[in-house]
This record gives structure tokens, sequence and C-alpha cells, in this order.
């Protein structure tokens, strides 16, 4: 099977990024996610306690703002917010104390649609990419399941219990591009040090694999990409910091299904 360049294909990844971020709907990604803070260490800790897999919280008058609204019988995350006395001209502010404040996950609400950056593919998998690269696990020791995620979570990779979670609610052409991009965590990342180029380097990973095998996810992962990775010259950089990591991984996932899928013909005589 011939396949495409992998450098050729990682060169496309970045002209899709440059193209996406010089569009109107990324302008409108960066208006609505302006209105969203950015929390501390500790809040981020209180939060993920008391929502798993939480990805985006506000206040119940910042969801109005954006035309969402707080779903009845929802519960309130809890953060700490600090009170700021504020001093003479000549003195700084000081920070007295905190107070609890509730904020909400973007589960927690409805109303109108984020602006999109990031589709989700939608189409069959009619060349069974989804089952060859269920194989690959199984050579790398990970166990495929389908699951239902909360948060709106499309797979994750537990190193721990080897196994790979896809979201099973998603259109077969997603699912694989899930599965590529988890197979790549599964190689690269049974540490995180950094999360953001965790991503990048597992979905741009995703993206060579799923071009390789005639696939495009290029409407889903430009704008994951970029959005994990702050923008657009930071997901350039990450791409050519990461390039090596990237296409390794790509062609070692791509031979491991080779490998994997070949017929007892092709594997010649026992």
């Amino acid at each position: 099977m011939t396949r495409p360049n992998r450098p050729q294909l990682l060169a496309s990844l970045a002209e899709g990024i440059a193209e996406l971020t010089t569009s109107g709907a990324w302008q409108r990604h960066l208006d609505y996610q302006s209105r969203f803070h950015r929390y501390s260490f500790g809040n981020v800790v209180l939060i993920s306690a008391q929502r798993p897999g939480a990805t985006q919280v506000a206040g119940f008058r910042t969801w109005q703002r954006v035309h969402r609204r707080v779903k009845r019988g929802e519960r309130a995350i809890w953060i700490l917010a600090p009170v700021v006395r504020h001093r003479s001209e000549d003195e700084e502010t000081a920070v007295t104390t905190f107070r609890s404040v509730p904020v909400f996950d973007v589960a927690q609400t409805e109303g109108a649609e984020p602006p999109e950056v990031c589709r989700r593919l939608q189409g069959d998998d009619d060349a069974n990419h989804y089952g060859r690269l269920t194989s690959v696990a199984s050579a790398l020791g990970f166990l495929v399941v389908d699951a239902t995620l909360e948060h709106g979570s499309n797979g994750d990779c537990c190193h721990e219990r080897r196994r790979i979670r896809v979201a099973q609610g998603n259109a077969p052409v997603q699912r694989v591009k899930t599965l590529a991009h988890e197979l790549a965590h599964a190689v690269l990342h049974r540490e995180v040090e950094d999360r953001r180029l965790a991503e990048l380097e597992a979905e741009s990973t995703a993206y060579v694999v799923c071009r390789s095998l005639g696939v495009d996810a290029g409407c889903y992962s430009f704008g994951y990409i970029t959005s994990w990775a702050g923008g657009c010259e930071a997901a350039l950089a990450g791409l050519r910091r990461s390039g090596e990591r990237i296409q390794r991984t790509a062609a070692l996932l791509l031979a491991v299904l080779d490998e994997t899928t070949r017929s007892p013909a092709q594997c010649g005589p026992a």
C-alpha cells in the first residue's frame, strides 16, 4: 500500500492550522473564549475534584452572556475567589481574604452552541480501519472498549489499566480518528509533563495516520491542535519541536497495522 509522504502530511497540517486561524470562524471562537477566566492551580484542583472531566466552567451570569443557561437541578462547582481591598491611589490593592463562588461546567448548561472550530467527523468506516487499529492496540498490549463517556469526551487512554476507551455515540469515521489519537497517547505519553504538548502530539499523529489511511481529519484536527496549543504560532512551534516524534509514532502505528492485518498468504509459508 503506497502512502503519502509523512513530512508532507505534517506540512499540510501546518497549512490547515494557518488557514483556520485567519478565518472568521477562528475570530468568533476567540471572542467567545475571551469571556471565560483562567483559573488558578488551586481552583483547577477544586473543579476537578468536584466534577472530573469538566472542560469549561463559568459563573451563572457569564453563561447567560453567551446565550446559554444552567440546566435545572444542576449542582454548582464551588471555587475560591479573592476579595480585594482597594487602597488609596498611592498604594497597591491587596487581597484580604477569599470567598466561595459557584460555577458550572458547559456540560451543565444548554442553549446556543459555541462557535465551532473543531467539528466531529461524519461518515462511515467502510474499510474497517477501526477494527484494524483495534488490532494495533492489541499488539501494543492495550484493550479497546466502547464506552459512554461524560462531558463530551471522545476517548481516553489509561496506561495503568492498559485500556483505551472510545465513545460509542460518534460516527464511525470519528471513532477511527479517536482511536488513532489514543494509540498515540499509548505510545508517547505514559508520563505527561505538558498536557498541551501531549494533546498536540497525539492529535497530529492521528491526523497523519488517518490521512495515510485515506481519511481527512482536518476539520477536527486543525481546531483541536490550535486550541490546545494556545494559538497558531504556538501550534506551529509545537509541530516543529515534536515533528520527529510525531512522524516516528505515526510510522510505528502504521507498521504495526500492516503487520497485524496481513493475510496468511502474505505472511509466507509456516
